[in-house]
């Protein structure tokens, strides 16, 4: 099963799915994967496989990817060998963008895993980052983050501390790998 996680900014998606990849380290059930991505690796953000545009459109050409996108004026790939692990019926997680769910859905067994948190939640974390203006984040936040309809959406809602809301992906996961086993 292909879990895709997804969820607006502020969420806390990259320090769920970083705590839930330690606490899953070493169970063969779960693969989580690494993106490439044409952003240099100093850049800060998830770890991930650098590739510049040449290299990523090379890849992509060479049928190197199960999925790919753009967004943020940036390309993104999830690697092809996602197929044997899903063959293996093992859990791949991966973060994906909303616009490439429709087409994972076609392709993979797709469950969705929607990290979000309360409003109020989310504007804090995004001016504690201070990236952004205060109009910047109100824009953001008023973006609606519409999932296209029939999806398998399990929602983890991450306002309490981090380990909380770890575990409550870890549980998510685990339901997923469950029911991996069963199909």
């Amino acid at each position: 099963m292909l879990m895709a996680v997804v969820g607006p900014s502020g969420a806390g998606k990259d320090t769920l799915m970083g705590l839930a990849r330690a606490r899953l380290d070493g169970d063969a059930r779960f693969r989580f994967v690494q993106r490439a991505i044409t952003r240099p690796a100093e850049a800060g953000g998830e770890a991930h496989r650098p590739l510049d545009e040449a290299g990523f459109e090379a890849e992509r050409a060479a049928g190197g990817f199960a999925l790919h996108w753009n967004a943020h004026g940036l390309l993104y790939g999830i690697p092809r060998d996602i197929k044997d692990d899903l063959a293996a019926r093992r859990v791949v997680v991966a973060n994906l963008s909303r616009g490439v769910l429709a087409d994972a859905a076609t392709r993979y067994r797709l469950r969705v895993l929607v990290v979000t948190a309360p409003v109020a939640v989310l504007a804090a974390r995004l001016a504690a980052r201070g990236r952004e203006t205060a109009e910047d984040i109100a824009a953001r936040l008023a973006r609606e983050m519409a999932l296209p309809p029939g999806l398998d959406v399990v929602t983890v809602m991450n306002d309490a501390t981090p380990e909380d809301g770890a575990a409550r992906v870890v549980a998510a996961l685990s339901r997923a790998a469950e029911d991996a086993r069963r199909s």
